[in-house]
C-alpha cells in the first residue's frame, strides 16, 4: 500500500515538470495533416482559426514561434478530386503544388486577421545537410522571429525528389525537430489527432522519461491515408529535439485551447523533458 500522500504527489509531479513550458521564449509548433484537414483533405477552417489564434496569442505575449504545417499534399488531393494520396512522386509533387497555395492563402488571411505577419519557408533535406545552407536557414528564421514574423514552414515537396531516395523528412516530424535544434528552441509541440502517447489500454501517458520504453507502445508506421507519419515518427522527432535541449509535448491539435494549456504547464498530452533519455 502506498504511504499517505504518495498518490497525490505522483499526480502532481507531471504538472511540476511541465512548469518549464511556461518559461519558453522560442518555440516550434508542428501540426500534422489529420489535425487540420477534413477526411477529404480540405483545410478545416474551424480548426485552423483556433490554432492560428493561439499561435498569435503566444507571439503577442513575447514568445517567438516557428510554425511547421503539414497538409499541402492532402489539400491538393482534395482539390484535384483524387481519392487518396498518390504513390508516384511526380503526382505527390503536383498535389503539393496545388495544396501549398491553398494553405498559405488560408494562413495569410487568418494571421492577418489577428494582426500578425507570416513568412513562408519551404525546405528540403539538402538545406540541412550542407552547413552553409543550414546556417543561412538559421539566419533567415532568426531574422523573421526577432522581427515578430511567424515563419510558416513546410517540406518543399514540389521540388524535392528525396522520397525516391528514402530521404524525406516524414510528415514534417523530423523537420520540426531539425528546426528546433537549428534555432535553439526551448520547446517543440507536436500536434496530432490523439492526446499524446497512449498505452496498451488506450490511456494517455502523461510523461516519458525513457524513449526505449515509449517505443514499445507504438505500432511502427501507423498513420492515415493522407499523411506519411505516425507516432513512431513523432517519438523519433521528440527524442532528437530533447537531445538538442528542447522540451517536447505531443498533444491533440483538434482540442480547443490545446496550445494555451500546453504553455500554461497543464497536464495536457504527453510531456518529454529535455533530459529524457
Amino acid at each position: 500500500m502506498d504511504p499517505p500522500g504518495r498518490k497525490s504527489m505522483a499526480m502532481k509531479e507531471p504538472l511540476k515538470c511541465r512548469g518549464v513550458m511556461r518559461d519558453a521564449r522560442r518555440v516550434v509548433v508542428k501540426v500534422g495533416t489529420h489535425a487540420i484537414a477534413t477526411q477529404t483533405g480540405r483545410p478545416d477552417r474551424r480548426v485552423l482559426r483556433r490554432l492560428v489564434s493561439q499561435i498569435c496569442a503566444l507571439e503577442k505575449s513575447g514568445v517567438e514561434v516557428a510554425f511547421v504545417s503539414s497538409g499541402a499534399v492532402a489539400a491538393g488531393v482534395e482539390a484535384l478530386g483524387l481519392k487518396a494520396r498518390p504513390k508516384q512522386v511526380n503526382d505527390v509533387q503536383m498535389c503539393a503544388a496545388v495544396g501549398q497555395a491553398r494553405y498559405i492563402n488560408e494562413y495569410e488571411r487568418l494571421f492577418a486577421a489577428e494582426g500578425v505577419k507570416i513568412g513562408q519557408v519551404l525546405l528540403t533535406r539538402a538545406d540541412f545537410n550542407d552547413r552553409r545552407r543550414a546556417l543561412n536557414v538559421r539566419r533567415v528564421l532568426d531574422h523573421l522571429m526577432r522581427a515578430g514574423i511567424v515563419p510558416v514552414i513546410n517540406e518543399n515537396d514540389v521540388v524535392s525528389d528525396e522520397e525516391l531516395k528514402g530521404l524525406a523528412f516524414g510528415d514534417n516530424d523530423r523537420l520540426s525537430a531539425l528546426i528546433a535544434k537549428l534555432v535553439r528552441a526551448d520547446a517543440l509541440v507536436l500536434l496530432s489527432t490523439v492526446d499524446g502517447l497512449l498505452d496498451a489500454a488506450g490511456r494517455r501517458v502523461p510523461e516519458v522519461e525513457r524513449f526505449a520504453d515509449a517505443l514499445k507502445l507504438v505500432r511502427a508506421g501507423a498513420k492515415g491515408a493522407l499523411s506519411k507519419g505516425g507516432m513512431d515518427s513523432k517519438l523519433a522527432a521528440a527524442r532528437a529535439a530533447c537531445k538538442a535541449g528542447a522540451n517536447v509535448v505531443i498533444a491533440d491539435g483538434r482540442k480547443p485551447k490545446v496550445l494555451d494549456r500546453v504553455f500554461a504547464g497543464e497536464d495536457c498530452g504527453t510531456f518529454m523533458a529535455a533530459t529524457a533519455m
